[in-house]
């Protein structure tokens, strides 16, 4: 049952992304990536701060022993884990914005995104780590999956934006990595340092090339605040968590669910239609996800 705990919480954590892309869509609308991606970076760090501070104060009245990890360590691994989660969450939302209106940017932006599920075994295989043959086939196969579910048009040619998509997917794979690195710390307090670290390097741009609109932000207040306290504050700490559990290639595998919940979301809820072939997509995802994680469970530490 332990080595279920991990896929269980990344499993929460691409529901609570797929269900955010609603939200994500509908600020970015309103409001400068910069801008958002900062807002909703400090809502992440004085929720977890906040969390924090309570659940240390339970555990003292308890009268039991808090946990405390070396300072350096954790300050060491949250900023790098807020670095690259930095990298990864800008030039994804700078890379949509870049597409031109004839481009289906959602599905290029999702299955471009996505590759970071090949870039972690690829950089795991050359740091020397051996993948089973079912976690292989669950990366090929999630990989199908995506192209079958986001790409329905195909490539027609090659955009910035595909571009800046790839070069998120090298900042998700780092962070992913780097979060890897953590898994023997406090996963709370990780977050909220990452938080903090990607809303300030998120207010330096937003001073130096954008224009902080407050009344946008308050208008986009509601996918704000969901984006900051559900998907950042609770979404990411939940993979910090998880990830403590899993093997990084499967962690990715799974969490590229993201985008499958993202799709069934808008099918079910606001009645958008999944043809035949994006449904395939979906099915194709969620057997290579079930395979991982079963590989996984039956892996010897």
């Amino acid at each position: 049952m332990k080595k279920l705990k991990g896929p269980f919480l990344l499993l929460i954590t691409t529901m609570i992304w797929g269900l955010a892309f609603t939200a994500q869509s509908s600020a970015a609308d309103k409001v400068s990536s910069f801008t958002f991606n900062a807002a909703r970076c400090v809502l992440a760090a004085v929720f977890l701060a906040l969390y924090i501070l309570t659940r240390n104060t339970a555990i003292r009245l308890k009268k039991k022993e808090i946990k405390k990890d070396p300072l350096k360590k954790l300050l060491l691994g949250g900023t790098l884990c807020g670095i690259t989660l930095f990298a990864g969450m800008n030039f994804q939302q700078f890379g949509i914005a870049a597409y031109p209106p004839e481009a289906a940017a959602s599905g290029r932006a999702g299955f471009l995104t996505a590759t970071y599920v090949v870039m972690i075994p690829i950089v795991r295989r050359i740091t020397g780590k051996k993948l089973s043959y079912a976690v292989i086939a669950a990366v090929a196969g999630c990989m199908i999956g995506m192209y079958l579910l986001c790409m329905s048009g195909g490539f027609e040619g090659i955009y910035l934006g595909d571009i800046l998509e790839l070069l998120c997917a090298v900042g998700f794979t780092a962070y992913i990595l780097s979060v890897d690195r953590c898994t023997d710390l406090d996963g709370a307090v990780i977050s909220c340092i990452q938080f903090i670290v990607c809303a300030v390097i998120c207010i330096i741009c937003m001073l130096i090339f954008e224009k902080p609109d407050m009344n946008a932000l308050l208008d986009a207040w509601i996918p704000t605040v969901y984006a900051g306290v559900v998907s950042a504050g609770i979404g990411y700490t939940l993979q910090i968590i998880g990830q403590k559990y899993t093997d990084p290639t499967v962690a990715s595998v799974i969490m590229s669910l993201e985008s499958v919940f993202a799709a069934l979301c808008g099918w079910i809820v606001l009645g958008e239609v999944l043809s035949g072939r994006e449904l395939a997509g979906c099915v194709l995802v969620f057997v290579s996800v079930l395979v991982a994680a079963l590989s996984e469970t039956k892996s010897t530490d």
